[in-house]
């Protein structure tokens, strides 16, 4: 795919002779994909790190590669960069040969030498001297074989964020610059009824400007407390009609057969069209219900962006995931042409998923738009991103499934219930692109309020994991899109997959007790992929390793390879309980099979941090709500896993150095979640399904038994 839209060399590599600059079009978000990248460079032309630049990701120039989701960064730009500093490689290597003879010339150190001569050529300076500006990338060049003794590289950046000065997008300070500021309605069916013109005839004596287009009103200028303030007053000065409220109806009820506007039929990992749904099992000896609440992102700073109106270009700094997809949205928003809007990609502080960094973007350029020539640095609070990101879906997830004489599973059924996961600003029909903004749904303007579709791609949205990786011989899989829910909801890391993990591994863990076979072999019996099972093996070799829990705590195991494709994650969690009814997590071991590793302490980093986030969803979050708006708008309201929580946790990497890169940034969040629940289980012998398992969750479970 990236290949396809940037097949030229010189769209992925440049040189000024002294350093080598690549390019990318998927961001860096703190997955450190920027380092594994210069890896990449490092390995194919041997230059040292330090040599080389990675260029701001931007529309103004950077290859179009979509949007940085679905763990996708390796396998597409790392496979692009690759082969092109192959191709590069080889080329220069043939130029040499042609020009100076054919004797061996050896690659090192970023240089071609000749062997017994005195005689070297830097890639940098060849790549300066000769004409290459037409050479494409080979898709059939060799790469270098993977050396075992490089040294794990440094993520680029983490020194000056221990020092606390990197520069994230909120920190932008230009000569002229003015903040901004938007005032929010209380919440999404609020339409604003009247301002109070005195507020805003002071406002405008003290030299701020009010922007305001129906709904959506703000406003900027010189000092940021001072525009706090002013946003606090202006909000003050609103009057909203509250139009009903929020529905209050419990979600999951909704959540049925019956309120679907789509249902189809899932063949490996893909939807089908215009085919019947099959029957369910008949005699299913195991169904459960696994469900999941709202809840957010809950990145560590809300969202921000800059933006300046100059020489009829709107050019707009933010931490979005996909710049192309979001400056073309934003353009047919403002009747632009795309030329006429540039986004450059700078990174935003805990961004992942969409949250709101797409639509703080947009709020900037409107304001900028009103004050053209001025600089413009928009920022949400921390209130505003809880209550008006985009938030992961509510979800449930059906299982059934009949069994043979040996315990082990031969028919089994899932269905699973959301709405869409699929929000981001992106072409489609009905203007799909803008009519995901939300500004436009509160400005004057002709841009039609979203509709949700199904998620066509295989494993893509709720269904993403449906599939089992077990060889089941008989498998039903059906997706239910439901509509008419009360929030508007988006990608969110690992989209349905959590759910859908959760949801298995809990029923694999309760059929492996039913046949009072261990776990981890009744996982092996129905699994033929041999690195999958290899990584069930090292986990069964390291458990054996560990003491057992206390008798007041439990252990719970997990798989999954994400998306069916990607990373292969054996997972062992060792928790306690408290008298609160509180899940202390003890000990965690992850066993993982990436392929080929290009960044060793980065890979570990996510596969902790996935855990870590897949743990904090299991255990406390949660988005709550009434008629009248959000309640979840601060850390107390929507608690996180804090530090004092965050377990001993040991990775084990299988390093498949001669197999592909897998993609990882997805791939423990979800067993994570199915580990603590069977954890749970056997601590209790309760078998909870919905999230999350907060204290007094389980004490009410405990009760009602």
């Amino acid at each position: 795919m990236s290949l396809r839209a940037s097949p030229f060399v010189r769209q992925w590599l440049q040189s000024d002779g002294k350093a080598v600059t690549l390019h990318t079009g998927k961001v860096d978000i703190g997955q450190r994909i920027s380092t594994a990248l210069a890896q990449v460079v490092t390995e194919e032309l041997t230059i040292a790190p330090e040599e080389i630049r990675v260029a701001p990701v931007t529309t103004a120039g950077s290859p179009d590669e979509g949007i940085t989701s679905g763990s996708n960064s390796v396998e597409h730009s790392g496979h692009a960069l690759r082969l092109a500093a192959a191709t590069l490689r080889h080329w220069l290597h043939a130029r040499l040969t042609d020009a100076e003879g054919c004797g061996p010339w050896i690659l090192e150190n970023g240089a071609f030498r000749r062997e017994g001569a005195n005689i070297s050529h830097s890639i940098a300076g060849l790549m300066v001297s000769e004409d290459w500006s037409n050479l494409e990338v080979d898709t059939g060049a060799t790469p270098m074989a993977p050396a075992d003794t490089l040294p794990a590289p440094q993520m680029r950046g983490l020194k000056d964020m221990v020092r606390g000065s990197f520069t994230f997008v909120h920190d932008i300070d230009v000569p002229d610059m003015v903040h901004a500021r938007v005032v929010r309605p209380p919440h999404a069916r609020a339409t604003l009824a009247s301002v109070d013109t005195g507020t805003l005839s002071r406002l405008t004596d003290e030299g701020l400007q009010v922007i305001q287009s129906g709904n959506f009103i703000a406003v900027a200028g010189k000092g940021e407390w001072a525009i706090v303030r002013a946003a606090a007053r202006l909000g003050v000065a609103c009057q909203w009609a509250r139009n009903g409220g929020l529905s209050e109806e419990d979600v999951f009820g909704a959540l049925t057969r019956d309120n679907a506007i789509r249902r189809l039929p899932v063949v490996d990992g893909l939807p089908l069209e215009d085919e019947p749904v099959p029957a369910q099992p008949a005699n299913p000896a195991y169904s459960q219900r696994f469900e999941r609440p709202y809840f957010l992102h809950g990145a560590l700073a809300p969202s921000a962006a800059f933006a300046v109106f100059r020489s009829d270009v709107l050019e707009i700094t933010c931490h979005s995931q996909g710049i192309y997809p979001l400056r073309d949205s934003i353009a047919d928003s403002l009747g632009l042409a795309p030329e006429k809007v540039v986004i450059t990609h700078m990174q935003g502080s805990g961004c992942y998923g969409h949250n709101g960094a797409d639509d703080a973007a947009f709020e900037a350029a409107l304001v900028a738009l009103e004050l053209a020539g001025t600089p413009v640095l928009l920022k949400w609070s921390r209130e505003d991103e809880h209550a008006w990101e985009p938030f992961a879906p509510a979800m449930a997830t059906e299982l059934a499934a009949e069994t043979g004489p040996d315990g082990q599973v031969a028919f089994f059924s899932a269905e699973v219930f959301s709405d869409t996961h699929r929000g981001r600003p992106r072409a489609g029909p009905d203007r799909a692109g803008p009519a995901r903004l939300l500004a436009n749904q509160w400005r004057d303007c002709d841009v039609p309020a979203p509709t949700a579709a199904p998620n066509m791609n295989r494993h893509g949205g709720m269904h993403r994991n449906l599939d089992p990786v077990y060889t089941f011989p008989e498998k039903r899989l059906v997706k239910n899109l439901v509509g008419g829910l009360p929030h508007r909801t988006s990608a969110f890391r690992c989209l349905g997959a959590t759910t859908n993990i959760f949801a298995l591994e809990s029923m694999m863990d309760t059929l492996a007790k039913q046949a009072s076979e261990d776990p981890v072999r009744y996982r092996l019996n129905q699994m033929q992929d041999p690195r999958g099972r290899a990584v069930l093996e090292r986990l069964s070799e390291q458990i054996a390793l560990r003491a057992t829990p206390p008798d007041t705590g439990g252990r719970g195991i997990a798989y999954a390879q994400y998306k069916n494709a990607m990373t292969r994650v054996g997972m062992c969690v060792d928790i306690d309980m408290a008298d609160t009814g509180e899940v202390l997590l003890k000990d965690v071991l992850i066993v993982a099979d990436a392929g080929r590793v290009l960044d060793r302490h980065g890979l570990i980093a996510q596969l902790e941090g996935g855990f870590i986030q897949g743990a904090s969803i299991a255990l406390s979050e949660e988005v709550i709500w009434d008629r009248d708006g959000i309640l979840s708008r601060d850390w107390e309201s929507y608690p996180v896993l804090r530090f004092d929580r965050v377990p001993q946790i040991t990775v084990d990497l299988i390093e498949a150095q001669h197999e592909p890169s897998a993609g990882a940034g997805e791939a423990t969040p979800g067993p994570a979640i199915a580990a603590i629940a069977n954890a749970l289980y056997d601590a209790t012998g309760m078998r909870m399904t919905r999230l999350p398992l907060t204290a007094d969750a389980i004490l009410r479970h405990a009760a009602a038994l």
